[in-house]
């Protein structure tokens, strides 16, 4: 059985944690952790980018000037693309990018990402939720600091308490996630993972349990 590291709220090791029987990924998974950034990335793409071609651009059909004679070139409307306020050329019209991934592969991405994240020592398991007794900012910062983690930092909490979250909000660089949809993006993209101990059944569920959609 793997186990994770557990520290108390001072940032101190106080033990470890076990992860659930078979929920990492060592040998498989790498296309798998691919396709579902690829996906993650292009669902949240807004695909409402319009521009107008040239039978879009209002305008007649008469010539700017004659055929011949003028010793400039030729030109039939002034809605071609070459001319300054004219269509756009295979320009980009509204569309989706949405995709779907197989619910069997975004387990296994999960699964592998996390493996990854595991090995590199980035995932930390923490005893209990941040002491807040307001909602306020440098309470949080004050105890990441104790935590002694750097850089962009993911918070997988089982339910994201009010005061939490408001006092996470002004944070750069912090997310915090509920360990039911946390996704394959977001544990590839923080430096630290940092998960409060409330948060491990559902997220050894999420590893182990073959019904359970990631």
């Amino acid at each position: 059985m793997s186990t994770l590291k557990i520290y108390d709220g001072d940032g101190a090791c106080i033990g470890d944690l076990p992860v659930a029987v078979g929920g990492l990924e060592n040998d498989k998974g790498k296309q798998a952790v691919h396709d579902a950034v690829v996906t993650y990335l292009a669902n949240q793409r807004a695909g409402t980018a319009s521009t107008l071609s040239k039978g879009m651009v209002a305008g007649s059909n008469r010539k700017p000037w004659r055929q011949k004679g003028t010793g400039r070139a030729r030109a039939g409307y002034r809605q071609s693309p070459l001319w300054r306020g004219g269509g756009v050329a295979f320009g980009p019209h509204p569309r989706s990018f949405k995709r779907k991934l197989p619910r069997g592969v975004a387990r296994l991405a999960f699964r592998r990402a996390l493996t990854d994240r595991v090995d590199e020592g980035a995932v930390r398991v923490i005893a209990a939720a941040p002491s807040l007794e307001e909602p306020k900012t440098r309470l949080l910062v004050a105890w990441l600091q104790r935590q002694k983690v750097e850089g962009p930092t993911l918070l997988i909490c089982d339910r994201i308490a009010d005061s939490l979250r408001l006092a996470a909000r002004n944070v750069p660089g912090v997310e915090l996630a509920t360990a039911a949809h946390v996704n394959t993006y977001q544990i590839l993209r923080y430096a630290a993972i940092l998960v409060l101990q409330d948060a491990m059944p559902a997220l050894n569920k999420r590893l182990g349990a073959e019904d359970e959609a990631s």
